[in-house]
């Protein structure tokens, strides 16, 4: 039986939206063997043709002495979104995409993330905390 307490509504989602950064710096790596080596977690990883992509915590990755790109910082949208919901990352990256700000999304069960650059992260949570006084 599916259940579920998400939100659809996209001008529910926008008017909710509480975005919340985490401390961590994270850095996308690449496995092309699909492993990641023995003890390393990943925040997320994804299968692709090419091989595994794994985000890391930036410490994790220097510890290893992996190879990575885009030093970034992961901010969760604190509202439960439905997996189904149509437009709310839409908006999402158009606000960032507005102040030239890169966003890479991932959708969880529970919760949308994007990782900023770590360099802008700050003023991406301000642009994504105006979201909330804007109308759809």
């Amino acid at each position: 039986m599916e259940e579920s307490l998400s939100e659809k509504n996209l001008a529910t989602l926008c008017a909710t939206i509480e975005p919340e950064m985490a401390e961590p710096v994270y850095v996308y790596c690449s496995f092309p063997d699909f492993a990641l080596p023995e003890g390393l977690s990943a925040l997320f990883t994804f299968r692709e043709v090419e091989g595994l992509t794994a985000v890391l915590d930036l410490r994790d990755a220097d510890n290893y002495t992996l190879a990575y790109t885009f030093k970034a910082r992961l901010i969760t949208l604190k509202v439960h979104s439905s997996l189904e919901a149509v437009g709310f990352l839409a908006v999402v990256s158009a606000h960032l995409a507005k102040a030239a700000i890169p966003c890479n999304a991932i959708a969880g069960y529970y919760h949308d993330h994007i990782l900023v650059p770590v360099d802008r992260a700050d003023e991406a949570l301000s642009v994504l905390t105006e979201i909330r006084g804007t109308t759809v």
